[in-house]
């Protein structure tokens, strides 16, 4: 895979960071998975703790909670984290750039956490959900935000197995009674839900 040019290093440095404390994971180029908590980001890297020491240039892909899929290569390790550089799209960075910037200002503005992940109620529940094995259902949304969706269905897929609602990517992350609740793969915007439950 080529290398990032000069250019877009620059242009990395240009973005400031924002200071989180999230928690997700990260998998090696061996396939291994562990734990690691984020503790800043910029639409062009990643700091993050974890006792693992990957080597530098390792390419890591990490699922971060509320922020999703993210990927790049090892800048540095240091004792108790690294640091990686992200390889992104435009759009998945203009995206990540507009998630930093409400974390960045959410102090400010003092939105609570349940606020973030605002209710909304679409006017058809009933939506197909594809699970990863590729069969399919018609589902009942029974309660919907920007971070997940919980639904009523007669099966329950395995923790941690990736499904799709509609056309949003996401995971399965807890049971109910009479269901499941999905995480999203990235916290979504109220337009975006809007246009595909709306």
């Amino acid at each position: 895979m080529a290398q990032p040019s000069q250019p877009e290093s620059h242009e990395r440095r240009r973005f400031s960071r924002v200071d989180l404390d999230l928690l997700g994971r990260f998998m090696c180029e061996d396939f291994q998975e562990y734990p690691c908590r984020v503790e800043n980001m910029s639409p062009g890297g990643i700091a993050v703790a974890t006792p693992v020491q990957p080597r530098e240039g390792e390419r890591i892909i990490f699922y971060v909670d509320h922020i999703g899929r993210l990927e790049g290569n090892v800048a540095r390790a240091y004792p108790g984290g690294f640091a990686v550089d992200l390889v992104n799209s435009e759009r998945k960075r203009e995206k990540l750039a507009a998630q930093l910037t409400w974390f960045a200002n959410r102090g400010e503005l003092d939105l609570p956490e349940d606020r973030r992940h605002q209710r909304l109620m679409p006017k058809d529940p009933r939506v197909e959900i594809v699970l990863d094995d590729g069969r399919r259902y018609t589902v009942k949304i029974i309660d919907l935000s920007l971070s997940g969706a919980a639904v009523q269905c007669t099966v329950r897929p395995a923790l941690n197995s990736r499904v799709a609602l509609g056309a949003m990517q996401g995971r399965v992350v807890r049971h109910l009674e009479d269901g499941f609740a999905i995480e999203f793969a990235a916290v979504q915007t109220e337009d975006a839900l809007q246009r595909l439950f709306g």
